[in-house]
């Protein structure tokens, strides 16, 4: 049954939803890690030469700033990991977070900002082309991820989950997701919730395999990402 729950932040009674089934089959487990380990490590291998290219771009940009940067994310069962991912902001980005708040542009426990001026130039082009989420290939050969599964949220995100939204958490997170392409910054916060636990539910090697696809067409021809 629904527990009725009480949102302070808007002063309206708040539904919590039924909780969510999850069929994990092993057969579907196992092969989805083999993917995920074969995907990683052919990814390492061949996009090398674009690491390197991009590393001497940003050195060019900011020679005193780190090329790479780790981040503290939530993952499967609210563990905690270190997310990888090239630098495409300025090196103190995350003390200047609180003073951007208020210009947040999406609802929910999730900061995006179309403009945000922490991003450099360089910045800017790599996450418009999603280059500087490459090193989660790392993160996913390590296990702390997965090619497809819901993006892990920062830990003061999770702090504002609901129980309900805290079942995404049930999975191991992914490089790319439902959501991611089904809009990207276009899709807020509540349905970017629902489309995770969509998958979650749905999650099938064929699911998978077309929202690879359809991420690689949004990398190759970028329209909403920053």
């Amino acid at each position: 049954m629904a527990q009725l729950q009480h949102d302070t932040s808007t002063s309206k009674p708040y539904v919590e939803k039924e909780p969510i089934i999850i069929s994990n089959r092993k057969t579907y487990l196992v092969t989805k890690r083999s993917i995920d380990i074969l995907g990683s490590l052919l990814g390492i291998v061949f996009l090398s030469w674009l690491f390197i290219i991009i590393a001497v771009i940003i050195k060019l940009e900011d020679p005193k700033g780190p090329i790479f940067f780790k981040q503290k994310r939530i993952g499967e069962n609210g563990k905690e990991f270190n997310m990888y991912k090239i630098r495409s902001m300025v090196s103190n980005a995350e003390e200047l977070l609180e003073s951007l708040l208020q210009h947040n542009e999406v609802s929910g426990a999730m900061f995006k900002m179309k403009n945000d001026p922490r991003i450099t130039k360089v910045g800017r082009f790599i996450r418009k082309t999603s280059i500087d989420e490459l090193p989660q290939l790392w993160n996913v050969l390590k296990g702390d991820m997965s090619l497809v599964g819901p993006r892990p949220p920062l830990p003061r995100e999770v702090d504002e989950y609901t129980l309900y939204q805290k079942q995404r958490l049930l999975v191991t997170p992914g490089c790319t997701g439902l959501w991611q392409v089904s809009g990207r910054n276009n899709v807020g916060f509540d349905e970017m919730v629902e489309l995770d636990l969509q998958y979650i539910q749905k999650r099938t090697v064929t699911l998978d395999f077309y929202i690879i696809l359809k991420t690689v067409k949004c990398i190759l021809f970028p329209n909403s990402a920053y």
